[in-house]
């Protein structure tokens, strides 16, 4: 089994990678497969069921319109995040549904798109049924699929489909431990993202590599100045206010008026300012998730914030930082999130948002060192601290909104995962507890945690907070 940093980092749409990107991920892939099998001409109704976690918050994650715009073959990817909600407005006014683009079919919203919220599927909490029917009411096609976790999806009939994507692709420098990324690196004397380049090249030409991963770096970017430019209430309900746009003005403010320079950013007032930055950041990133804007999954769109204000935080606050840097933190922060993937989950719904935030801060600590100068020691053991102090966090969003205390959880995290670098830069890589034993600890923390704190929305905060 292979994973490749773009898989773990792909541009998706908000508010949830496994929830939203998924989901639209598995209905495309339904409708496509009526196209290639020949079904689709004698489709005229086709129906989706969602189980468990998916069923439980998905209207609050946005499940039930990622899977009409799925069926009408839009993808994560490109679909139009500014119109999304008004194709799927249309589609249920319009009670008709054009699946894969071009084949229309009859449609009823309450009826076409069942959310269970006490039903689940054997293999993951988040599953799915979709079925085509033709006009006798008999059943064309039936396929249940598997969202776990980042906007993977797996078919329901796929072997070891609650963890992993199959990939047989032969790698130069296999690993599914940090011990074994660690001897790789001792044993040929190359850094952690030197291992990631050289797999990474059996997919791609390195320009190739380099260009993909600058450009996920371009929509990180984007999406922080999306985020700081928009006012506002966040949708759902809870009635959210935006703090990034107040936040950016005043830090901007700030900093111009005591350094005196057109750049603020570049000069902070105080010693803490670039941690304030680096607050900012994420909430920029995770108000445009909550919003259904254009995000990467890092390695999840709940945690999608953490990785790119680390990043901002290099670029904007490290003397020296370059494109070349940017290409070995994702590089690095890859194989740390390769190693949560397949040795324990990213799924909230599977092992609460220590899967989610706990690694992406595991991830953005160990980009950080390497970039810093870290040995692959170090780097290692910055993700392990990284992950260390999240384990047992759960996934309890209130109303079922990715937003509290998703938003300003990003936040922490990422000051979090700077503190964790900065300190193992001061050590020599030797510690008690390994990342492997501590990813472990994850996975056996996930399987005891009980089921109300794994994005159900039935447990910790989510009661405990009168929703208004």
């Amino acid at each position: 089994m292979a994973l490749s940093v773009l898989d773990l980092f792909s541009v998706g749409i908000g508010p949830s990678s496994s929830h939203t990107v998924g989901p639209m991920r598995a209905a495309k892939r339904f409708a496509n497969g009526l196209s290639e099998e020949g079904q689709l001409p004698a489709t005229v109704r086709v129906q989706a069921e969602l189980f468990g976690s998916l069923g439980a918050t998905g209207r609050g994650h946005g499940s039930d319109k990622a899977v009409v715009l799925g069926l009408q073959g839009l993808d994560p990817e490109t679909v139009d995040t500014a119109t999304a909600d008004d194709q799927v407005a249309a589609a249920a006014l319009d009670a008709e549904l054009w699946i894969d683009g071009d084949h229309r079919v009859d449609f009823n919203w309450d009826e076409d798109v069942v959310l269970h919220r006490r039903k689940s599927l054997p293999a993951h909490p988040n599953g799915m049924t979709f079925r085509a029917l033709d006009h006798t009411g008999a059943v064309l096609s039936e396929r249940s699929y598997y969202s776990i976790g980042g906007g993977f999806v797996v078919d329901g009939d796929a072997e070891g489909a609650d963890r992993v994507v199959a990939d047989a692709t032969v790698l130069p420098y296999p690993f599914t431990t940090a011990d074994e990324l660690l001897e790789i690196c001792r044993r040929e004397g190359m850094s952690i993202s030197d291992v990631m380049l050289a797999n990474e090249l059996v997919w791609r030409s390195e320009a190739e590599l380099r260009g993909k991963l600058l450009g996920l770096w371009a929509v990180m970017r984007e999406c922080v100045d999306n985020g700081c430019a928009a006012e506002g209430i966040l949708p759902g309900g809870l009635n959210v206010k935006r703090r990034a746009p107040s936040l950016f003005r005043t830090l901007a403010a700030s900093a111009a008026t005591a350094a005196g320079t057109p750049d603020p950013v570049q000069a902070p007032a105080d010693p803490l300012l670039a941690m304030e930055w680096v607050n900012l950041f994420a909430l920029a990133v995770n108000e445009e998730n909550a919003a259904g804007g254009r995000i990467v999954t890092a390695p999840t769109n709940g945690a999608a914030g953490i990785v790119p204000a680390v990043l901002h935080y290099y670029v904007k606050f490290v003397p020296g930082a370059n494109d070349d840097g940017v290409v070995r933190f994702l590089l690095t922060a890859a194989a740390v999130g390769i190693l949560f993937k397949i040795n324990a989950s990213i799924s909230g719904a599977e092992v609460g948002c220590q899967g989610e935030v706990g690694s992406a801060c595991s991830m953005a600590a160990a980009g950080l060192c390497e970039v810093l100068g870290g040995t692959p020691a170090q780097v290692e053991n910055a993700a392990e601290v990284g992950i260390e102090h999240n384990l047992g966090l759960t996934c309890d969003p209130v109303g079922g909104l990715v937003q509290i205390p998703c938003i300003e959880r990003n936040a922490i995290a990422s000051v979090k995962a700077i503190n964790a670098a900065r300190l193992c830069l001061h050590g020599d890589g030797s510690h008690k507890v390994s990342l492997d034993k501590a990813i472990k600890t994850m996975r056996e923390t996930g399987a005891d945690m009980k089921t109300k704190y794994k994005e159900t929305s039935r447990g910790g905060l989510a009661v405990n907070v009168i929703e208004c």
